[in-house]
């Protein structure tokens, strides 16, 4: 508690210690915090709406008289094995403490368990209403067990002896592929592991590395209510109401029921018992078998002998093949006399007919007479008119030939003789100009370079030094004693050889007027002698 204010701070005629707001809540916390600790608290659920967008859930606990507040932190949501619902009765462990913000007390939970047996069956019964109103316990959706499944399913715990009673009866009645998908059975995570089996087994697609069953077992030994409270939980029933795959339930003994055994397809009172329902027994497949091809073989004889009596009793009642082949040959024989008559006849009357139509032809020699006569007409008539044409194109040419003469002709190749003699003689005089600006051009380029070029420095008075390899030797600092040079003068090159380093020469006195340093020679290996 916060220490009381000085005297000198105390208002005259009062010695009552002051508090801010934020010490008052802080101090009432602290108490109630020191006061109670952890408590056990029971009551009901009310103004439940689940976890908020942070993770933590803000709720009441009431009874007939009195409400606190709840709240249960995401980090021990995570861990509650009940989780609440609105109206549900449970006893919660936690400590009692305040939110300074709004100056109310609450109790922080840790952990919620349900209020007795009577809480966890009410709300059993509760969530039995609900599924059984939305239809997910309709006998219509109930599907037929497949009769003989060739992998079976099963989502059980796999160290328990369920798994093993299952397998030996398996073994026992008929042998088949058997895929394990292991869950807890009980617990916290049992539920949400159960679902997950569920739809994880739905989702295997045909033909995979791993085979889809054909009828799904969820398996568990018998317990407490509170032991078999996930085959309860509502994500469970809803996987195994979306499953696609039958569904056989075999929770708890035959006394114990879940809401899992009401959505199933099938509720078996055992394990053992759903692997019995799952698939046939061996030996009464082979018992049916046989009975079954024993009756096949005895119909079959059956019916063979009445098709046979059937046969036999029609067979007395046809005539007998001569009987009715006799009236068809006779038809034939009459018919075959007539046809003989009738071909006479028809080929006497074609005669006749042709020699009356013969009668009235022209004859062959006529007519090729008359088509050649035809013929001599037509091709007079075509050379007369050949001739006429010809002699109409004579004309023609001979009137346009008497037009034509050569004067304009020979006029016009004058005037472009004249015209080639004027472009000829522009072009031989542009040809002599062009070649005079270039010979001048390089007169003056021949007489430039003698200018600058250094043979006219040596016939001045100077001479090139150069090494052994041709390279100009510019200062006497690159030489060394014993080297061998040659050195060009303007009328030829002498060798020579450097015998040892020079007096210093008296700096010459400058000319009165010194000639303008020459332009860089263009040659590649000639260097400078200024």
């Amino acid at each position: 508690m916060a220490s009381p204010p000085s005297p000198a701070d105390k208002p005259a005629g009062n010695n009552v210690a002051e508090f801010t707001v934020s010490e008052l809540s802080n101090a009432v916390k602290r108490a109630l915090e020191d006061g109670f600790g952890h408590v056990r608290l029971r009551g009901e659920v009310s103004g439940y709406r689940g976890p908020h967008a942070s993770g933590h859930c803000y709720f009441s606990l009431k009874d007939d008289k009195a409400k606190i507040d709840a709240v249960i932190w995401r980090s021990a949501w995570s861990r509650l094995k009940i989780k609440p619902e609105e109206g549900m009765e449970v006893i919660a462990t936690g400590r009692i403490s305040s939110f300074p913000g709004s100056s109310k007390y609450q109790i922080v939970i840790e952990a919620l368990e349900p209020a007795g047996l009577g809480a966890l069956m009410a709300q059993l019964e509760e969530r039995k209403r609900r599924f059984a109103a939305e239809g997910l316990f309709a006998d219509e959706r109930k599907r037929p067990l497949p009769y003989l499944p060739k992998v079976v399913g099963i989502v059980t715990s796999p160290t328990g002896a369920v798994i093993r009673d299952m397998l030996h009866g398996f073994r026992e009645r008929f042998p088949t592929r058997v895929v394990v998908w292991p869950v807890r059975v009980q617990g916290e995570t049992s539920a949400a592991e159960v679902a997950n089996a569920v739809r994880g087994f739905n989702a295997i697609q045909p033909g995979g590395p791993i085979p889809r069953p054909d009828v799904l077992i969820v398996a568990r030994g018998g317990g407490s209510l509170e032991d078999l409270w996930g085959f309860n939980d509502e994500m469970v029933v809803r996987a195994v109401a979306a499953s696609t795959i039958p569904v056989i339930s075999a929770v708890g003994h035959e006394t114990d029921w879940t809401l899992i055994d009401l959505v199933a397809d099938a509720r078996a009172p055992t394990p053992t018992k759903a692997a019995e329902w799952a698939v046939p027994k061996h030996s009464d497949l082979l018992d049916q078998t046989g009975k079954l091809g024993l009756r096949l073989t005895v119909a079959i004889r059956r019916m063979l002998e009445a098709q046979r009596r059937d046969l036999k009793s029609a067979e007395r009642g046809l005539p007998r093949v001569e009987d009715l082949v006799a009236a068809p040959r006779q038809r034939l024989d009459h018919v075959a006399h007539r046809l003989d008559g009738a071909l006479r006849t028809r080929v006497q009357r074609n005669h006749t007919r042709f020699l009356q139509v013969a009668g009235r032809l022209p004859s062959p020699r006529s007519l090729v007479a008359h088509h050649r006569q035809r013929i001599d007409a037509t091709g007079n008539r075509l050379g007369r008119a050949l001739f006429a044409n010809t002699q109409a194109h004579h004309t023609r040419h001979a009137r346009i030939s008497a037009r034509l003469r050569p004067a304009p002709i020979s006029l016009r190749i004058e005037r472009c003789s004249e015209r080639l003699d004027t472009l000829t003689r522009r072009i031989e005089r542009a040809l002599a100009a062009t070649l005079a600006q270039r010979r001048n051009a390089l007169d003056g380029n021949a007489k430039l370079l003698g200018t600058l070029g250094y043979h006219s420095v040596l016939a001045r008075g100077f001479a090139l030094v150069r090494d052994a390899g041709g390279a100009t030797v510019r200062s006497a600092v690159t030489v060394t004693p014993g080297q061998s040079l040659e050195i060009e003068f303007s009328d030829g090159r002498i060798a020579a050889e450097a015998k040892g380093p020079a007096a210093a020469a008296e700096p010459s006195k400058p000319l009165e007027k010194p000639a303008a340093a020459p332009a860089k020679p263009s040659a590649k290996d000639q260097g400078s002698l200024f």
